[in-house]
Parts: structure tokens; sequence; C-alpha cells
């Protein structure tokens, strides 16, 4: 998205953000902390988890209040560089 076209989000706004990883001890912790330092308001005990068929992954519902777009954006740079995500929607 370049500067002059308008955001298609009204902030502050309800944003939920899929997270996909391999499953292991402390993955959601791991992934609730990076949440929390970009949105202090989340609360840990909303995320959501289900597992693969095959148990092999995780995918993790993380609902945050959205105040920017570059708030967006910093959480999803964390998020993607975090050890075990495979991806974040």
């Amino acid at each position: 998205m370049n500067e002059t076209e308008p955001d298609p989000f009204d902030f502050p706004t309800d944003f939920p953000l899929k997270i996909v990883g391999v499953k292991s001890d402390g993955f959601a912790q791991a992934i609730a902390a990076i949440v929390r330092a970009h949105a202090p308001d989340f609360d840990p005990a909303t995320l959501e988890m289900r597992a693969s068929s095959g148990a092999n992954y995780v995918s993790l519902t993380a609902t945050i209040r959205a105040t920017s777009r570059a708030q967006l954006d910093a959480l999803y740079r964390a998020l993607t560089a975090a050890p075990g995500v495979k991806f974040v929607l």
C-alpha cells in the first residue's frame, strides 16, 4: 500500500491474527508474549488454539485491538520472525 491510498481499516479496530506453527512446548506462550509486546491490552487467556489433524502443527488465533497500521506491520514482522512460525494471516 502506498501513502496516497487510504487505509482500509478504521483504527482502532478489533483485528484477528492467525498464527500457524510447529507444535512444541511453549509455542503458544511465546506467541502470546510477542502479541502482548505489541498490543499491551491483549489478554493471553483469549488466545484460541487448534491442533492440526496430524498434531504436528498448531493454529493460534489472537484478536487484538489494533490502533494503527504501523502497529500491525510491526506485529506481523515479529510474529513471522519467531521460531517455529510457518505463516501469519
